[in-house]
């Protein structure tokens, strides 16, 4: 079996049911894998208990380095801080990563319009992701713009 970790902000119901959401496309595609995601471990995610970050490190790292593959939700204004430190986590042990960038603000990249409005200062028509951490993804994985892109990339890894 392989064991997948899903690494996503999951502090707003807005990302819990979208984790939910997608998590649950992934384990109906993908029979004979296992999804490790973070807002189901409720000994340290149930927000009205207590968890301290030593406790959270120690859970959600075990986790991680037990995986096979991870995948990592890079969207938001910046990518979230805790799934940055796990890509840099999962990359240092070696695992596959697939990150998911969905920005719709990456179209249009042939348009010589917004090309142009990037000579213009703060015009810049495209998003910004810090190419530190999708370096690492890409030295051991893939980013992807869909949904369906990832879940078909997940065949590749399992």
């Amino acid at each position: 079996m392989t064991n997948i970790y899903f690494a996503s902000p999951l502090f707003s119901t807005m990302e819990k049911n979208y984790n939910e959401w997608l998590v649950k496309q992934i384990r109906e595609s993908y029979k004979e894998v296992s999804v490790y995601l973070p807002q189901e471990q409720m000994e340290i995610n149930d927000k009205n208990s207590y968890a301290d970050s030593k406790m959270i490190a120690t859970y959600d790292t075990k986790a991680l380095l037990d995986s096979d593959l991870m995948i990592a939700i890079l969207d938001g204004q910046s990518i979230d801080v805790g799934v940055a430190t796990e890509i840099g986590v999962a990359y240092q042990a070696g695992i596959p990563i697939i990150g998911l960038f969905t920005d719709s603000r990456q179209q249009g990249a042939d348009n010589q319009q917004k090309i142009t409005a990037l000579q213009d200062v703060a015009e810049s028509q495209f998003p910004y992701v810090n190419l530190y951490t999708i370096g690492l993804i890409k030295l051991n994985g893939v980013v992807v713009n869909s949904e369906e892109l990832l879940l078909k990339t997940v065949a590749t890894y399992i």
